[in-house]
């Protein structure tokens, strides 16, 4: 008996779940088909990849394109957040920035340059110099995917006028 109430229990719970809209996230449909992406960054070739898996053509001339995305320029910071009572480092702060610009083909100016950033905060010591250094590059690779699927989603919801 108690084998037939653990199935009515999943089915229930199941039904529940299905019932209430939760469902899988689906690619982002994108208004622009074909796109130029221009500028080097850290993100260029990974944005380029993103692009082509949900289906948009990255293409190299500018005649065959909707949309161009130009990546101005990125910056990667490194602050000290806090200080010990003997003035050594405990935390710092890693700020990773790119700022971009976006131009239909049907128009004739570029969009207003914008920002996206991703920040961290991550805890500091000598004593654990090569795992602090490990931490800090996963936090960085980290941030660079953040900012990757942001730009994702705001080219995504461009739409062509």
């Amino acid at each position: 008996m108690t084998g037939l109430m653990r199935y009515f229990l999943i089915f229930i719970c199941s039904s529940y779940l299905i019932a209430c809209g939760i469902h899988l996230r689906e690619a982002n449909a994108f208004g622009y088909q074909r796109m130029l992406i221009s500028g080097q960054t850290q993100i260029t070739t990974p944005l380029k990849k993103s692009l082509t898996r949900n289906g948009v053509a990255v293409s190299a001339d500018a005649q065959n394109v909707d949309l161009q995305v130009d990546l101005l320029k990125e910056e990667n910071e490194k602050r000290i957040l806090s200080l010990s009572g003997t003035g050594k480092v405990n935390e710092y702060e890693l700020y990773y920035r790119i700022h971009y610009r976006t131009k239909p083909v049907s128009e004739q100016l570029w969009s207003k340059p914008e920002i996206i950033e991703a920040r961290r905060e991550f805890s500091y010591s000598d004593t654990d110099l090569l795992a602090k250094q490990d931490e800090e590059k996963l936090l960085v690779e980290d941030m660079h995917k953040e900012v990757l699927g942001r730009l994702m989603r705001r080219l995504a919801a461009l739409k062509k006028p």
